[in-house]
């Protein structure tokens, strides 16, 4: 059984202690905070002497009467908190030392890294075993309250929050719009089993197989809705405080206690993605509100192109000009592309006489950096047959863009080149992983896992930060929004990542294709920020860089000793405490993580044959690789270089950890790092670390945080679409498919997991969306229809149906702010998506998946108009659009022929002609934007007067040739009986 424990303070993470007479120590006897006799020395001595979770004062008289039996320990976590620069705050749980002295495992180039680390871990065994007999009968761990519920307390005491400077706080959507919001989802859901009930107990005899078709695709429908409703059910807003972090960690007279960010951006065709758009984005990030040293910006260059190396040494150029320029006036954004395109007033608010004069220096400087730019662009457009060569007449390493060796060069940084004013400027540096044939690499999450290493060994910040290359800072404080999250004292320790919703520019007012993705973004994210925390959709994401490891959170419960130290929140183990040591290490070989990937605080709960056999060089290198650099790195939880490296080494292992065969034999991709086996890599990183117990938080500052592009032509948004979707069902036939995995460790949230199944089955549903599409045309080719001769009841609970879900949307649209036509936009493009980029997802994911067959779908593009979104009217082929084109014909067909025979039939067939026909348009009405990107701009006559025509030349031509006013009557009797007197 597992030693009963001491509580643990929720500042530092160290055990509270105890009182002289046995009993455990506290702080504040209202709410019983748990908080150890170091940190509340540390909050009185800053002036902060109210409970960081009720609100009430502290009784001082409780110093004066403490003995903790880590008092040494603590001691020395207060002297750390106050002067070490390095560290992030008092929210870091303490991590020892690592030392490179005297170590008998040392590693395959002879750097010793482990002795002092296991020395310090006796060390806290030895004072475990003089603890106070009563700590080991009464505490109970799982009474603590969890930081979420820290966090729920304080939204609830606005006072309490802003007397302790608490960073950030919940808002919670107001009861008069959540809860009536809840009333008609429990409504709509209890008329859809009325609903079901009615249709399967009423089915149609003379067109059974309609019926039956109807039922089953209605069935899912419903259950498709359930999976992405629920989710929705406790809505949150958050709002930061970045004054206060300023006030807390950025003292006037002393250096700033910030935490560092290590920046990715991510490249790989330069003629595809434009080196002046990916230059922007370094830029705005080079530029940030943050301390300069905190900053480094790595960019991977997937392709080895020299364009793209030159292209980085002109914008670290002109990066010496623009940063001080941003930084003097305060530029928003900062991106220099996107600034000088505002078509704002941008004198408001400067008030320096020299703005005007340097804004248009700055301007010029700009437009002649554009002017380089195109000129490397131009000369990249030819390769000569040689190769490239380099200024210095070598020839470029990556000339081969498929075999070639590790590149990494570093501009700017400290020691480098400084601003036009004499400062300094973030760290800037250029990675290209290596490639050989041969080898898996993974693609963008294989870089995304080099630059990780890379930045490990370089700078090692505590946190990182992934913007693809087109995505640029909008809003220089946004690592301070992030920061009030994840610096913050009550709820950062938990925290795996911060998500910012995605932004865009360039997208027509309409969106005609749901470019924005508002309602997922502005709905479903922060549904799930109620949760356990949003999805990662795999850009503007500020990672905790000890997550990305495979890391537990630090307030989960510990491990048992008995379990192996691959025990995860997929797999515990059930192995019995009495199983010899070695054995416990292969069984834990057989679970979900590998034997290093554990909560370093857990060891305390093994003897210590155990603890060496975990600690082990040998454990880390099959998970880490064999760079001792790196697994060091990844022992220090608040980031910086070990004291212990050579810096004169430091580039050459950076190169080790980037080389191709690095990851072999070794978790990455597994359970560390970018998750590999699926296309969308994002879904499955943010997934593992939810199941692993962490929470993720949902930032929405007021200006956006970041802004990118995104594909406004019709063929290229579905291809778009195909690969989410592809992705999705990759990840539904592997083994991390939510359905099944990590449903027995309990640390992902029920309503979590059904948002996660939400994202990988919803490519589904566009089988039956496809046969639903098709069964109007079919009723009115046919004469035959899905739903019987309504009754009054019946007729009742259609139109309660139809209330209800009009009523969950408008309710939807009330506490979330989203505008109808962006509600409305959603519903056309989950139709036009669904029947085409769906539909080919899960054939060619079953394809790729069962057969190793891999689909490519060709585009053909035509010349584009010269005016403003002129890409919106590109018309593409592409084998995506058969399939919404077929049901736009046939339900067109079908509503002429269903015209045809009400007039042939009389009066009585108009009546159920009507449902029909608003079956049929129904489906003409989602499929409109399509059917409006198809046509182009042609001859920029409106499409819905085209359809219209259409419809009604049809229409109109069928009554003419029934009412036939310029025929003569003919009488059949007659003629009939004139036929009989001829001989045949």
């Amino acid at each position: 059984m597992m030693e009963s424990k001491s509580p643990v303070c929720n500042t530092c993470g160290e055990e509270i202690g105890v009182k002289p007479n046995g009993e455990f120590f506290v702080a504040c006897h209202e709410c019983s905070f748990p908080i150890c006799k170091a940190c509340l020395e540390y909050e009185f001595k800053e002036g902060r002497r109210i409970c960081l979770r009720c609100g009430n004062p502290y009784d001082e008289n409780v110093l004066d009467d403490v003995e903790t039996k880590t008092s040494k320990h603590q001691s020395t976590i207060a002297t750390h908190i106050s002067n070490t620069p390095q560290d992030s705050g008092i929210h870091a749980r303490h991590v020892s030392t690592v030392s490179t002295i005297d170590s008998e495992l040392n590693d395959e180039y002879g750097n010793p890294i482990w002795k002092n680390r296991v020395d310090s871990w006796k060390d806290k065994k030895s004072k475990k075993k003089k603890k106070h007999p009563k700590a080991t009968k009464d505490e109970d761990p799982d009474a603590q309250v969890p930081p979420q519920q820290h966090m729920e307390d304080i939204s609830l005491n606005p006072e309490a929050a802003s007397a302790t400077d608490v960073l950030s706080v919940v808002i919670p959507i107001p009861r008069t719009k959540i809860t009536s919001y809840r009333i008609v989802i429990i409504m709509r859901l209890t008329i859809l089993a009325l609903f079901f009930h009615y249709r399967i107990t009423h089915p149609v005899d003379s067109a059974y197989g309609l019926w039956l078709t109807s039922v089953i695709c209605e069935i899912w429908f419903a259950f498709s809705w359930v999976l992405d409703q629920f989710p929705k059910w406790s809505p949150i807003n958050r709002e930061t405080y970045i004054d206060r972090l300023s006030a807390r960690f950025e003292r006037e007279g002393e250096q700033s206690q910030l935490a560092a960010v290590d920046f990715f951006v991510s490249t790989v065709d330069p003629l595809k993605e434009p080196p002046l758009i990916t230059a922007n984005t370094v830029l705005s990030i080079l530029a940030l509100d943050y301390p300069v040293d905190k900053v480094s910006c790595y960019v991977s260059d997937d392709g080895a192109a020299m364009l793209s190396f030159e292209s980085l040494v002109e914008t670290a150029d002109f990066a010496r000009k623009w940063v001080p320029f941003c930084k003097k006036y305060s530029i928003e954004p900062r991106a220099p592309e996107f600034y000088f395109s505002l078509k704002i007033d941008y004198l408001r608010d400067k008030v320096q006489p020299s703005f005007v004069k340097e804004r248009r220096a700055m301007k010029r400087d700009y437009e002649e950096f554009k002017i380089r730019m195109n000129a490397l662009v131009a000369k990249a457009q030819k390769t000569p047959e040689e190769g490239w060569t380099m200024q210095d007449g070598t020839s470029w390493p990556g000339n081969n863009t498929r075999d070639h060796p590790g590149m990494i060069q570093v501009f700017l940084g400290y020691s480098g080149a400084r601003d036009v004013e004499g400062n300094e400027l973030p760290r800037l540096v250029y990675v290209s992983r290596e490639k050989r044939p041969g080898y898996q690499h993974h693609k963008k999450a294989g870089a995304e896992n080099a630059l990780v290493r890379v930045s490990a060994v370089l700078t090692n910040a505590p946190f990182i930060l992934n913007l693809d290359c087109d995505h640029y800072v909008n809003n220089s404080k946004a690592v301070r929004e992030a920061m009030c999250f994840l610096m913050d004292p009550v709820v950062g320790q938990d925290v795996c990542y911060v998500q910012f919703p995605q932004r865009f520019d360039g997208i027509d007012k309409s969106d005609r294709y749901a470019n924005r993705n508002i309602v997922f973004f502005d709905v479903n994210m922060r549904g799930l920020d109620g949760i356990q925390g949003p999805v990662y959709v795999g850009t503007g994401c500020v990672f905790r860089r000890q997550a990305l490891y495979g890391y537990s959170p630090p307030s989960k419960p510990k491990m048992l000793p008995q379990s192996s130290s691959s025990s995860c929140c997929c797999c515990p183990s059930k192995k019995k405490q009495t199983q010899d040591p070695s054995e416990i290490y292969k069984d834990a070989k057989r679970e979900e993580l590998d034997a290093a990937i554990f909560n370093l605080g857990d060891l305390d709960n093994y003897d210590e044959y155990e603890r060496s056999m975990l600690i082990s060089q040998t454990s880390f290198e099959k998970t880490f690789g064999l760079s001792a650099v790196f697994i060091e790195s990844t022992l220090m939880e608040n980031g910086g270089v070990p004291d212990s490296v050579n810096p004169s080494t430091l580039i050459k292992e950076a190169i080790h950890v980037i080389s191709c065969g690095y990851e072999e034999k070794t978790e990455w991709g597994k359970e560390i790092g970018w998750i590999y086996g699926s296309i969308t890599e994002d879904i499955l990183t943010g997934f593992k670390m939810h199941c692993r117990g962490w929470r993720s938080i949902y930032c929405m500052p007021l200006r956006p945080a970041f802004k990118g592009s995104a594909p406004i032509n019709l063929s290229d948004r579905l291809h778009q679409v195909l690969r989410w979707a592809l992705g999705s069902v990759e990840i539904f036939l592997s083994r991390h498919c939510p359905l099944w995995y990590g449903c027995s460790g309990g640390r992902l949230k029920w309503l979590q997991r059904m948002a996660y199944i939400n994202t990988i089955v919803y490519p589904f549903t566009s089988l039956p969306l496809v046969a639903y599409c098709t069964l109007p045309a079919i009723c009115l080719l046919t004469g035959k229809f899905i739903i019987p001769t309504l009754s009054n009841l019946a007729s009742m609970l259609f139109l309660g149906l139809f209330i209800s879900i009009i009523l969950t949307s408008v309710l939807e649209l009330r506490w979330s702010g989203v505008s109808i036509e962006d509600l409305w936009r959603n519903e056309q493009f989950w139709v036009i998506g669904g029947v085409s980029a769906h539909l080919f997802a899960v054939f060619q994911g079953f394809l790729k998946m069962l057969a190793g067959l891999d689909t490519n779908f060709t585009v053909t593009s035509k010349t584009a108009e010269d005016l403003e979104f002129g890409e919106l009217y590109i018309v593409k082929w592409t084998t995506l659009l058969i399939p919404p084109t077929s049901l736009l014909i046939i339900n067109l067909v079908g509503v002429v022929a269903g015209f045809s025979d009400a007039l042939n039939k009389g009066y009585e067939a108009w009546g159920p002609l009507f449902g029909k026909i608003f079956f049929a348009f129904w489906v003409v009405l989602h499929l409109y934007p399509f059917l409006k990107g198809l046509m182009g701009r042609q001859n920029r006559t409106p499409t819905i007067v085209i359809l219209w025509s259409i419809l009604l030349a049809s229409v109109f031509s069928l009554v003419w040739v029934r009412i036939n006013p310029f025929v003569s009557k003919t009488d059949t009797t007659s003629l009939s009986q004139n036929c009989l007197l001829i001989d045949c």
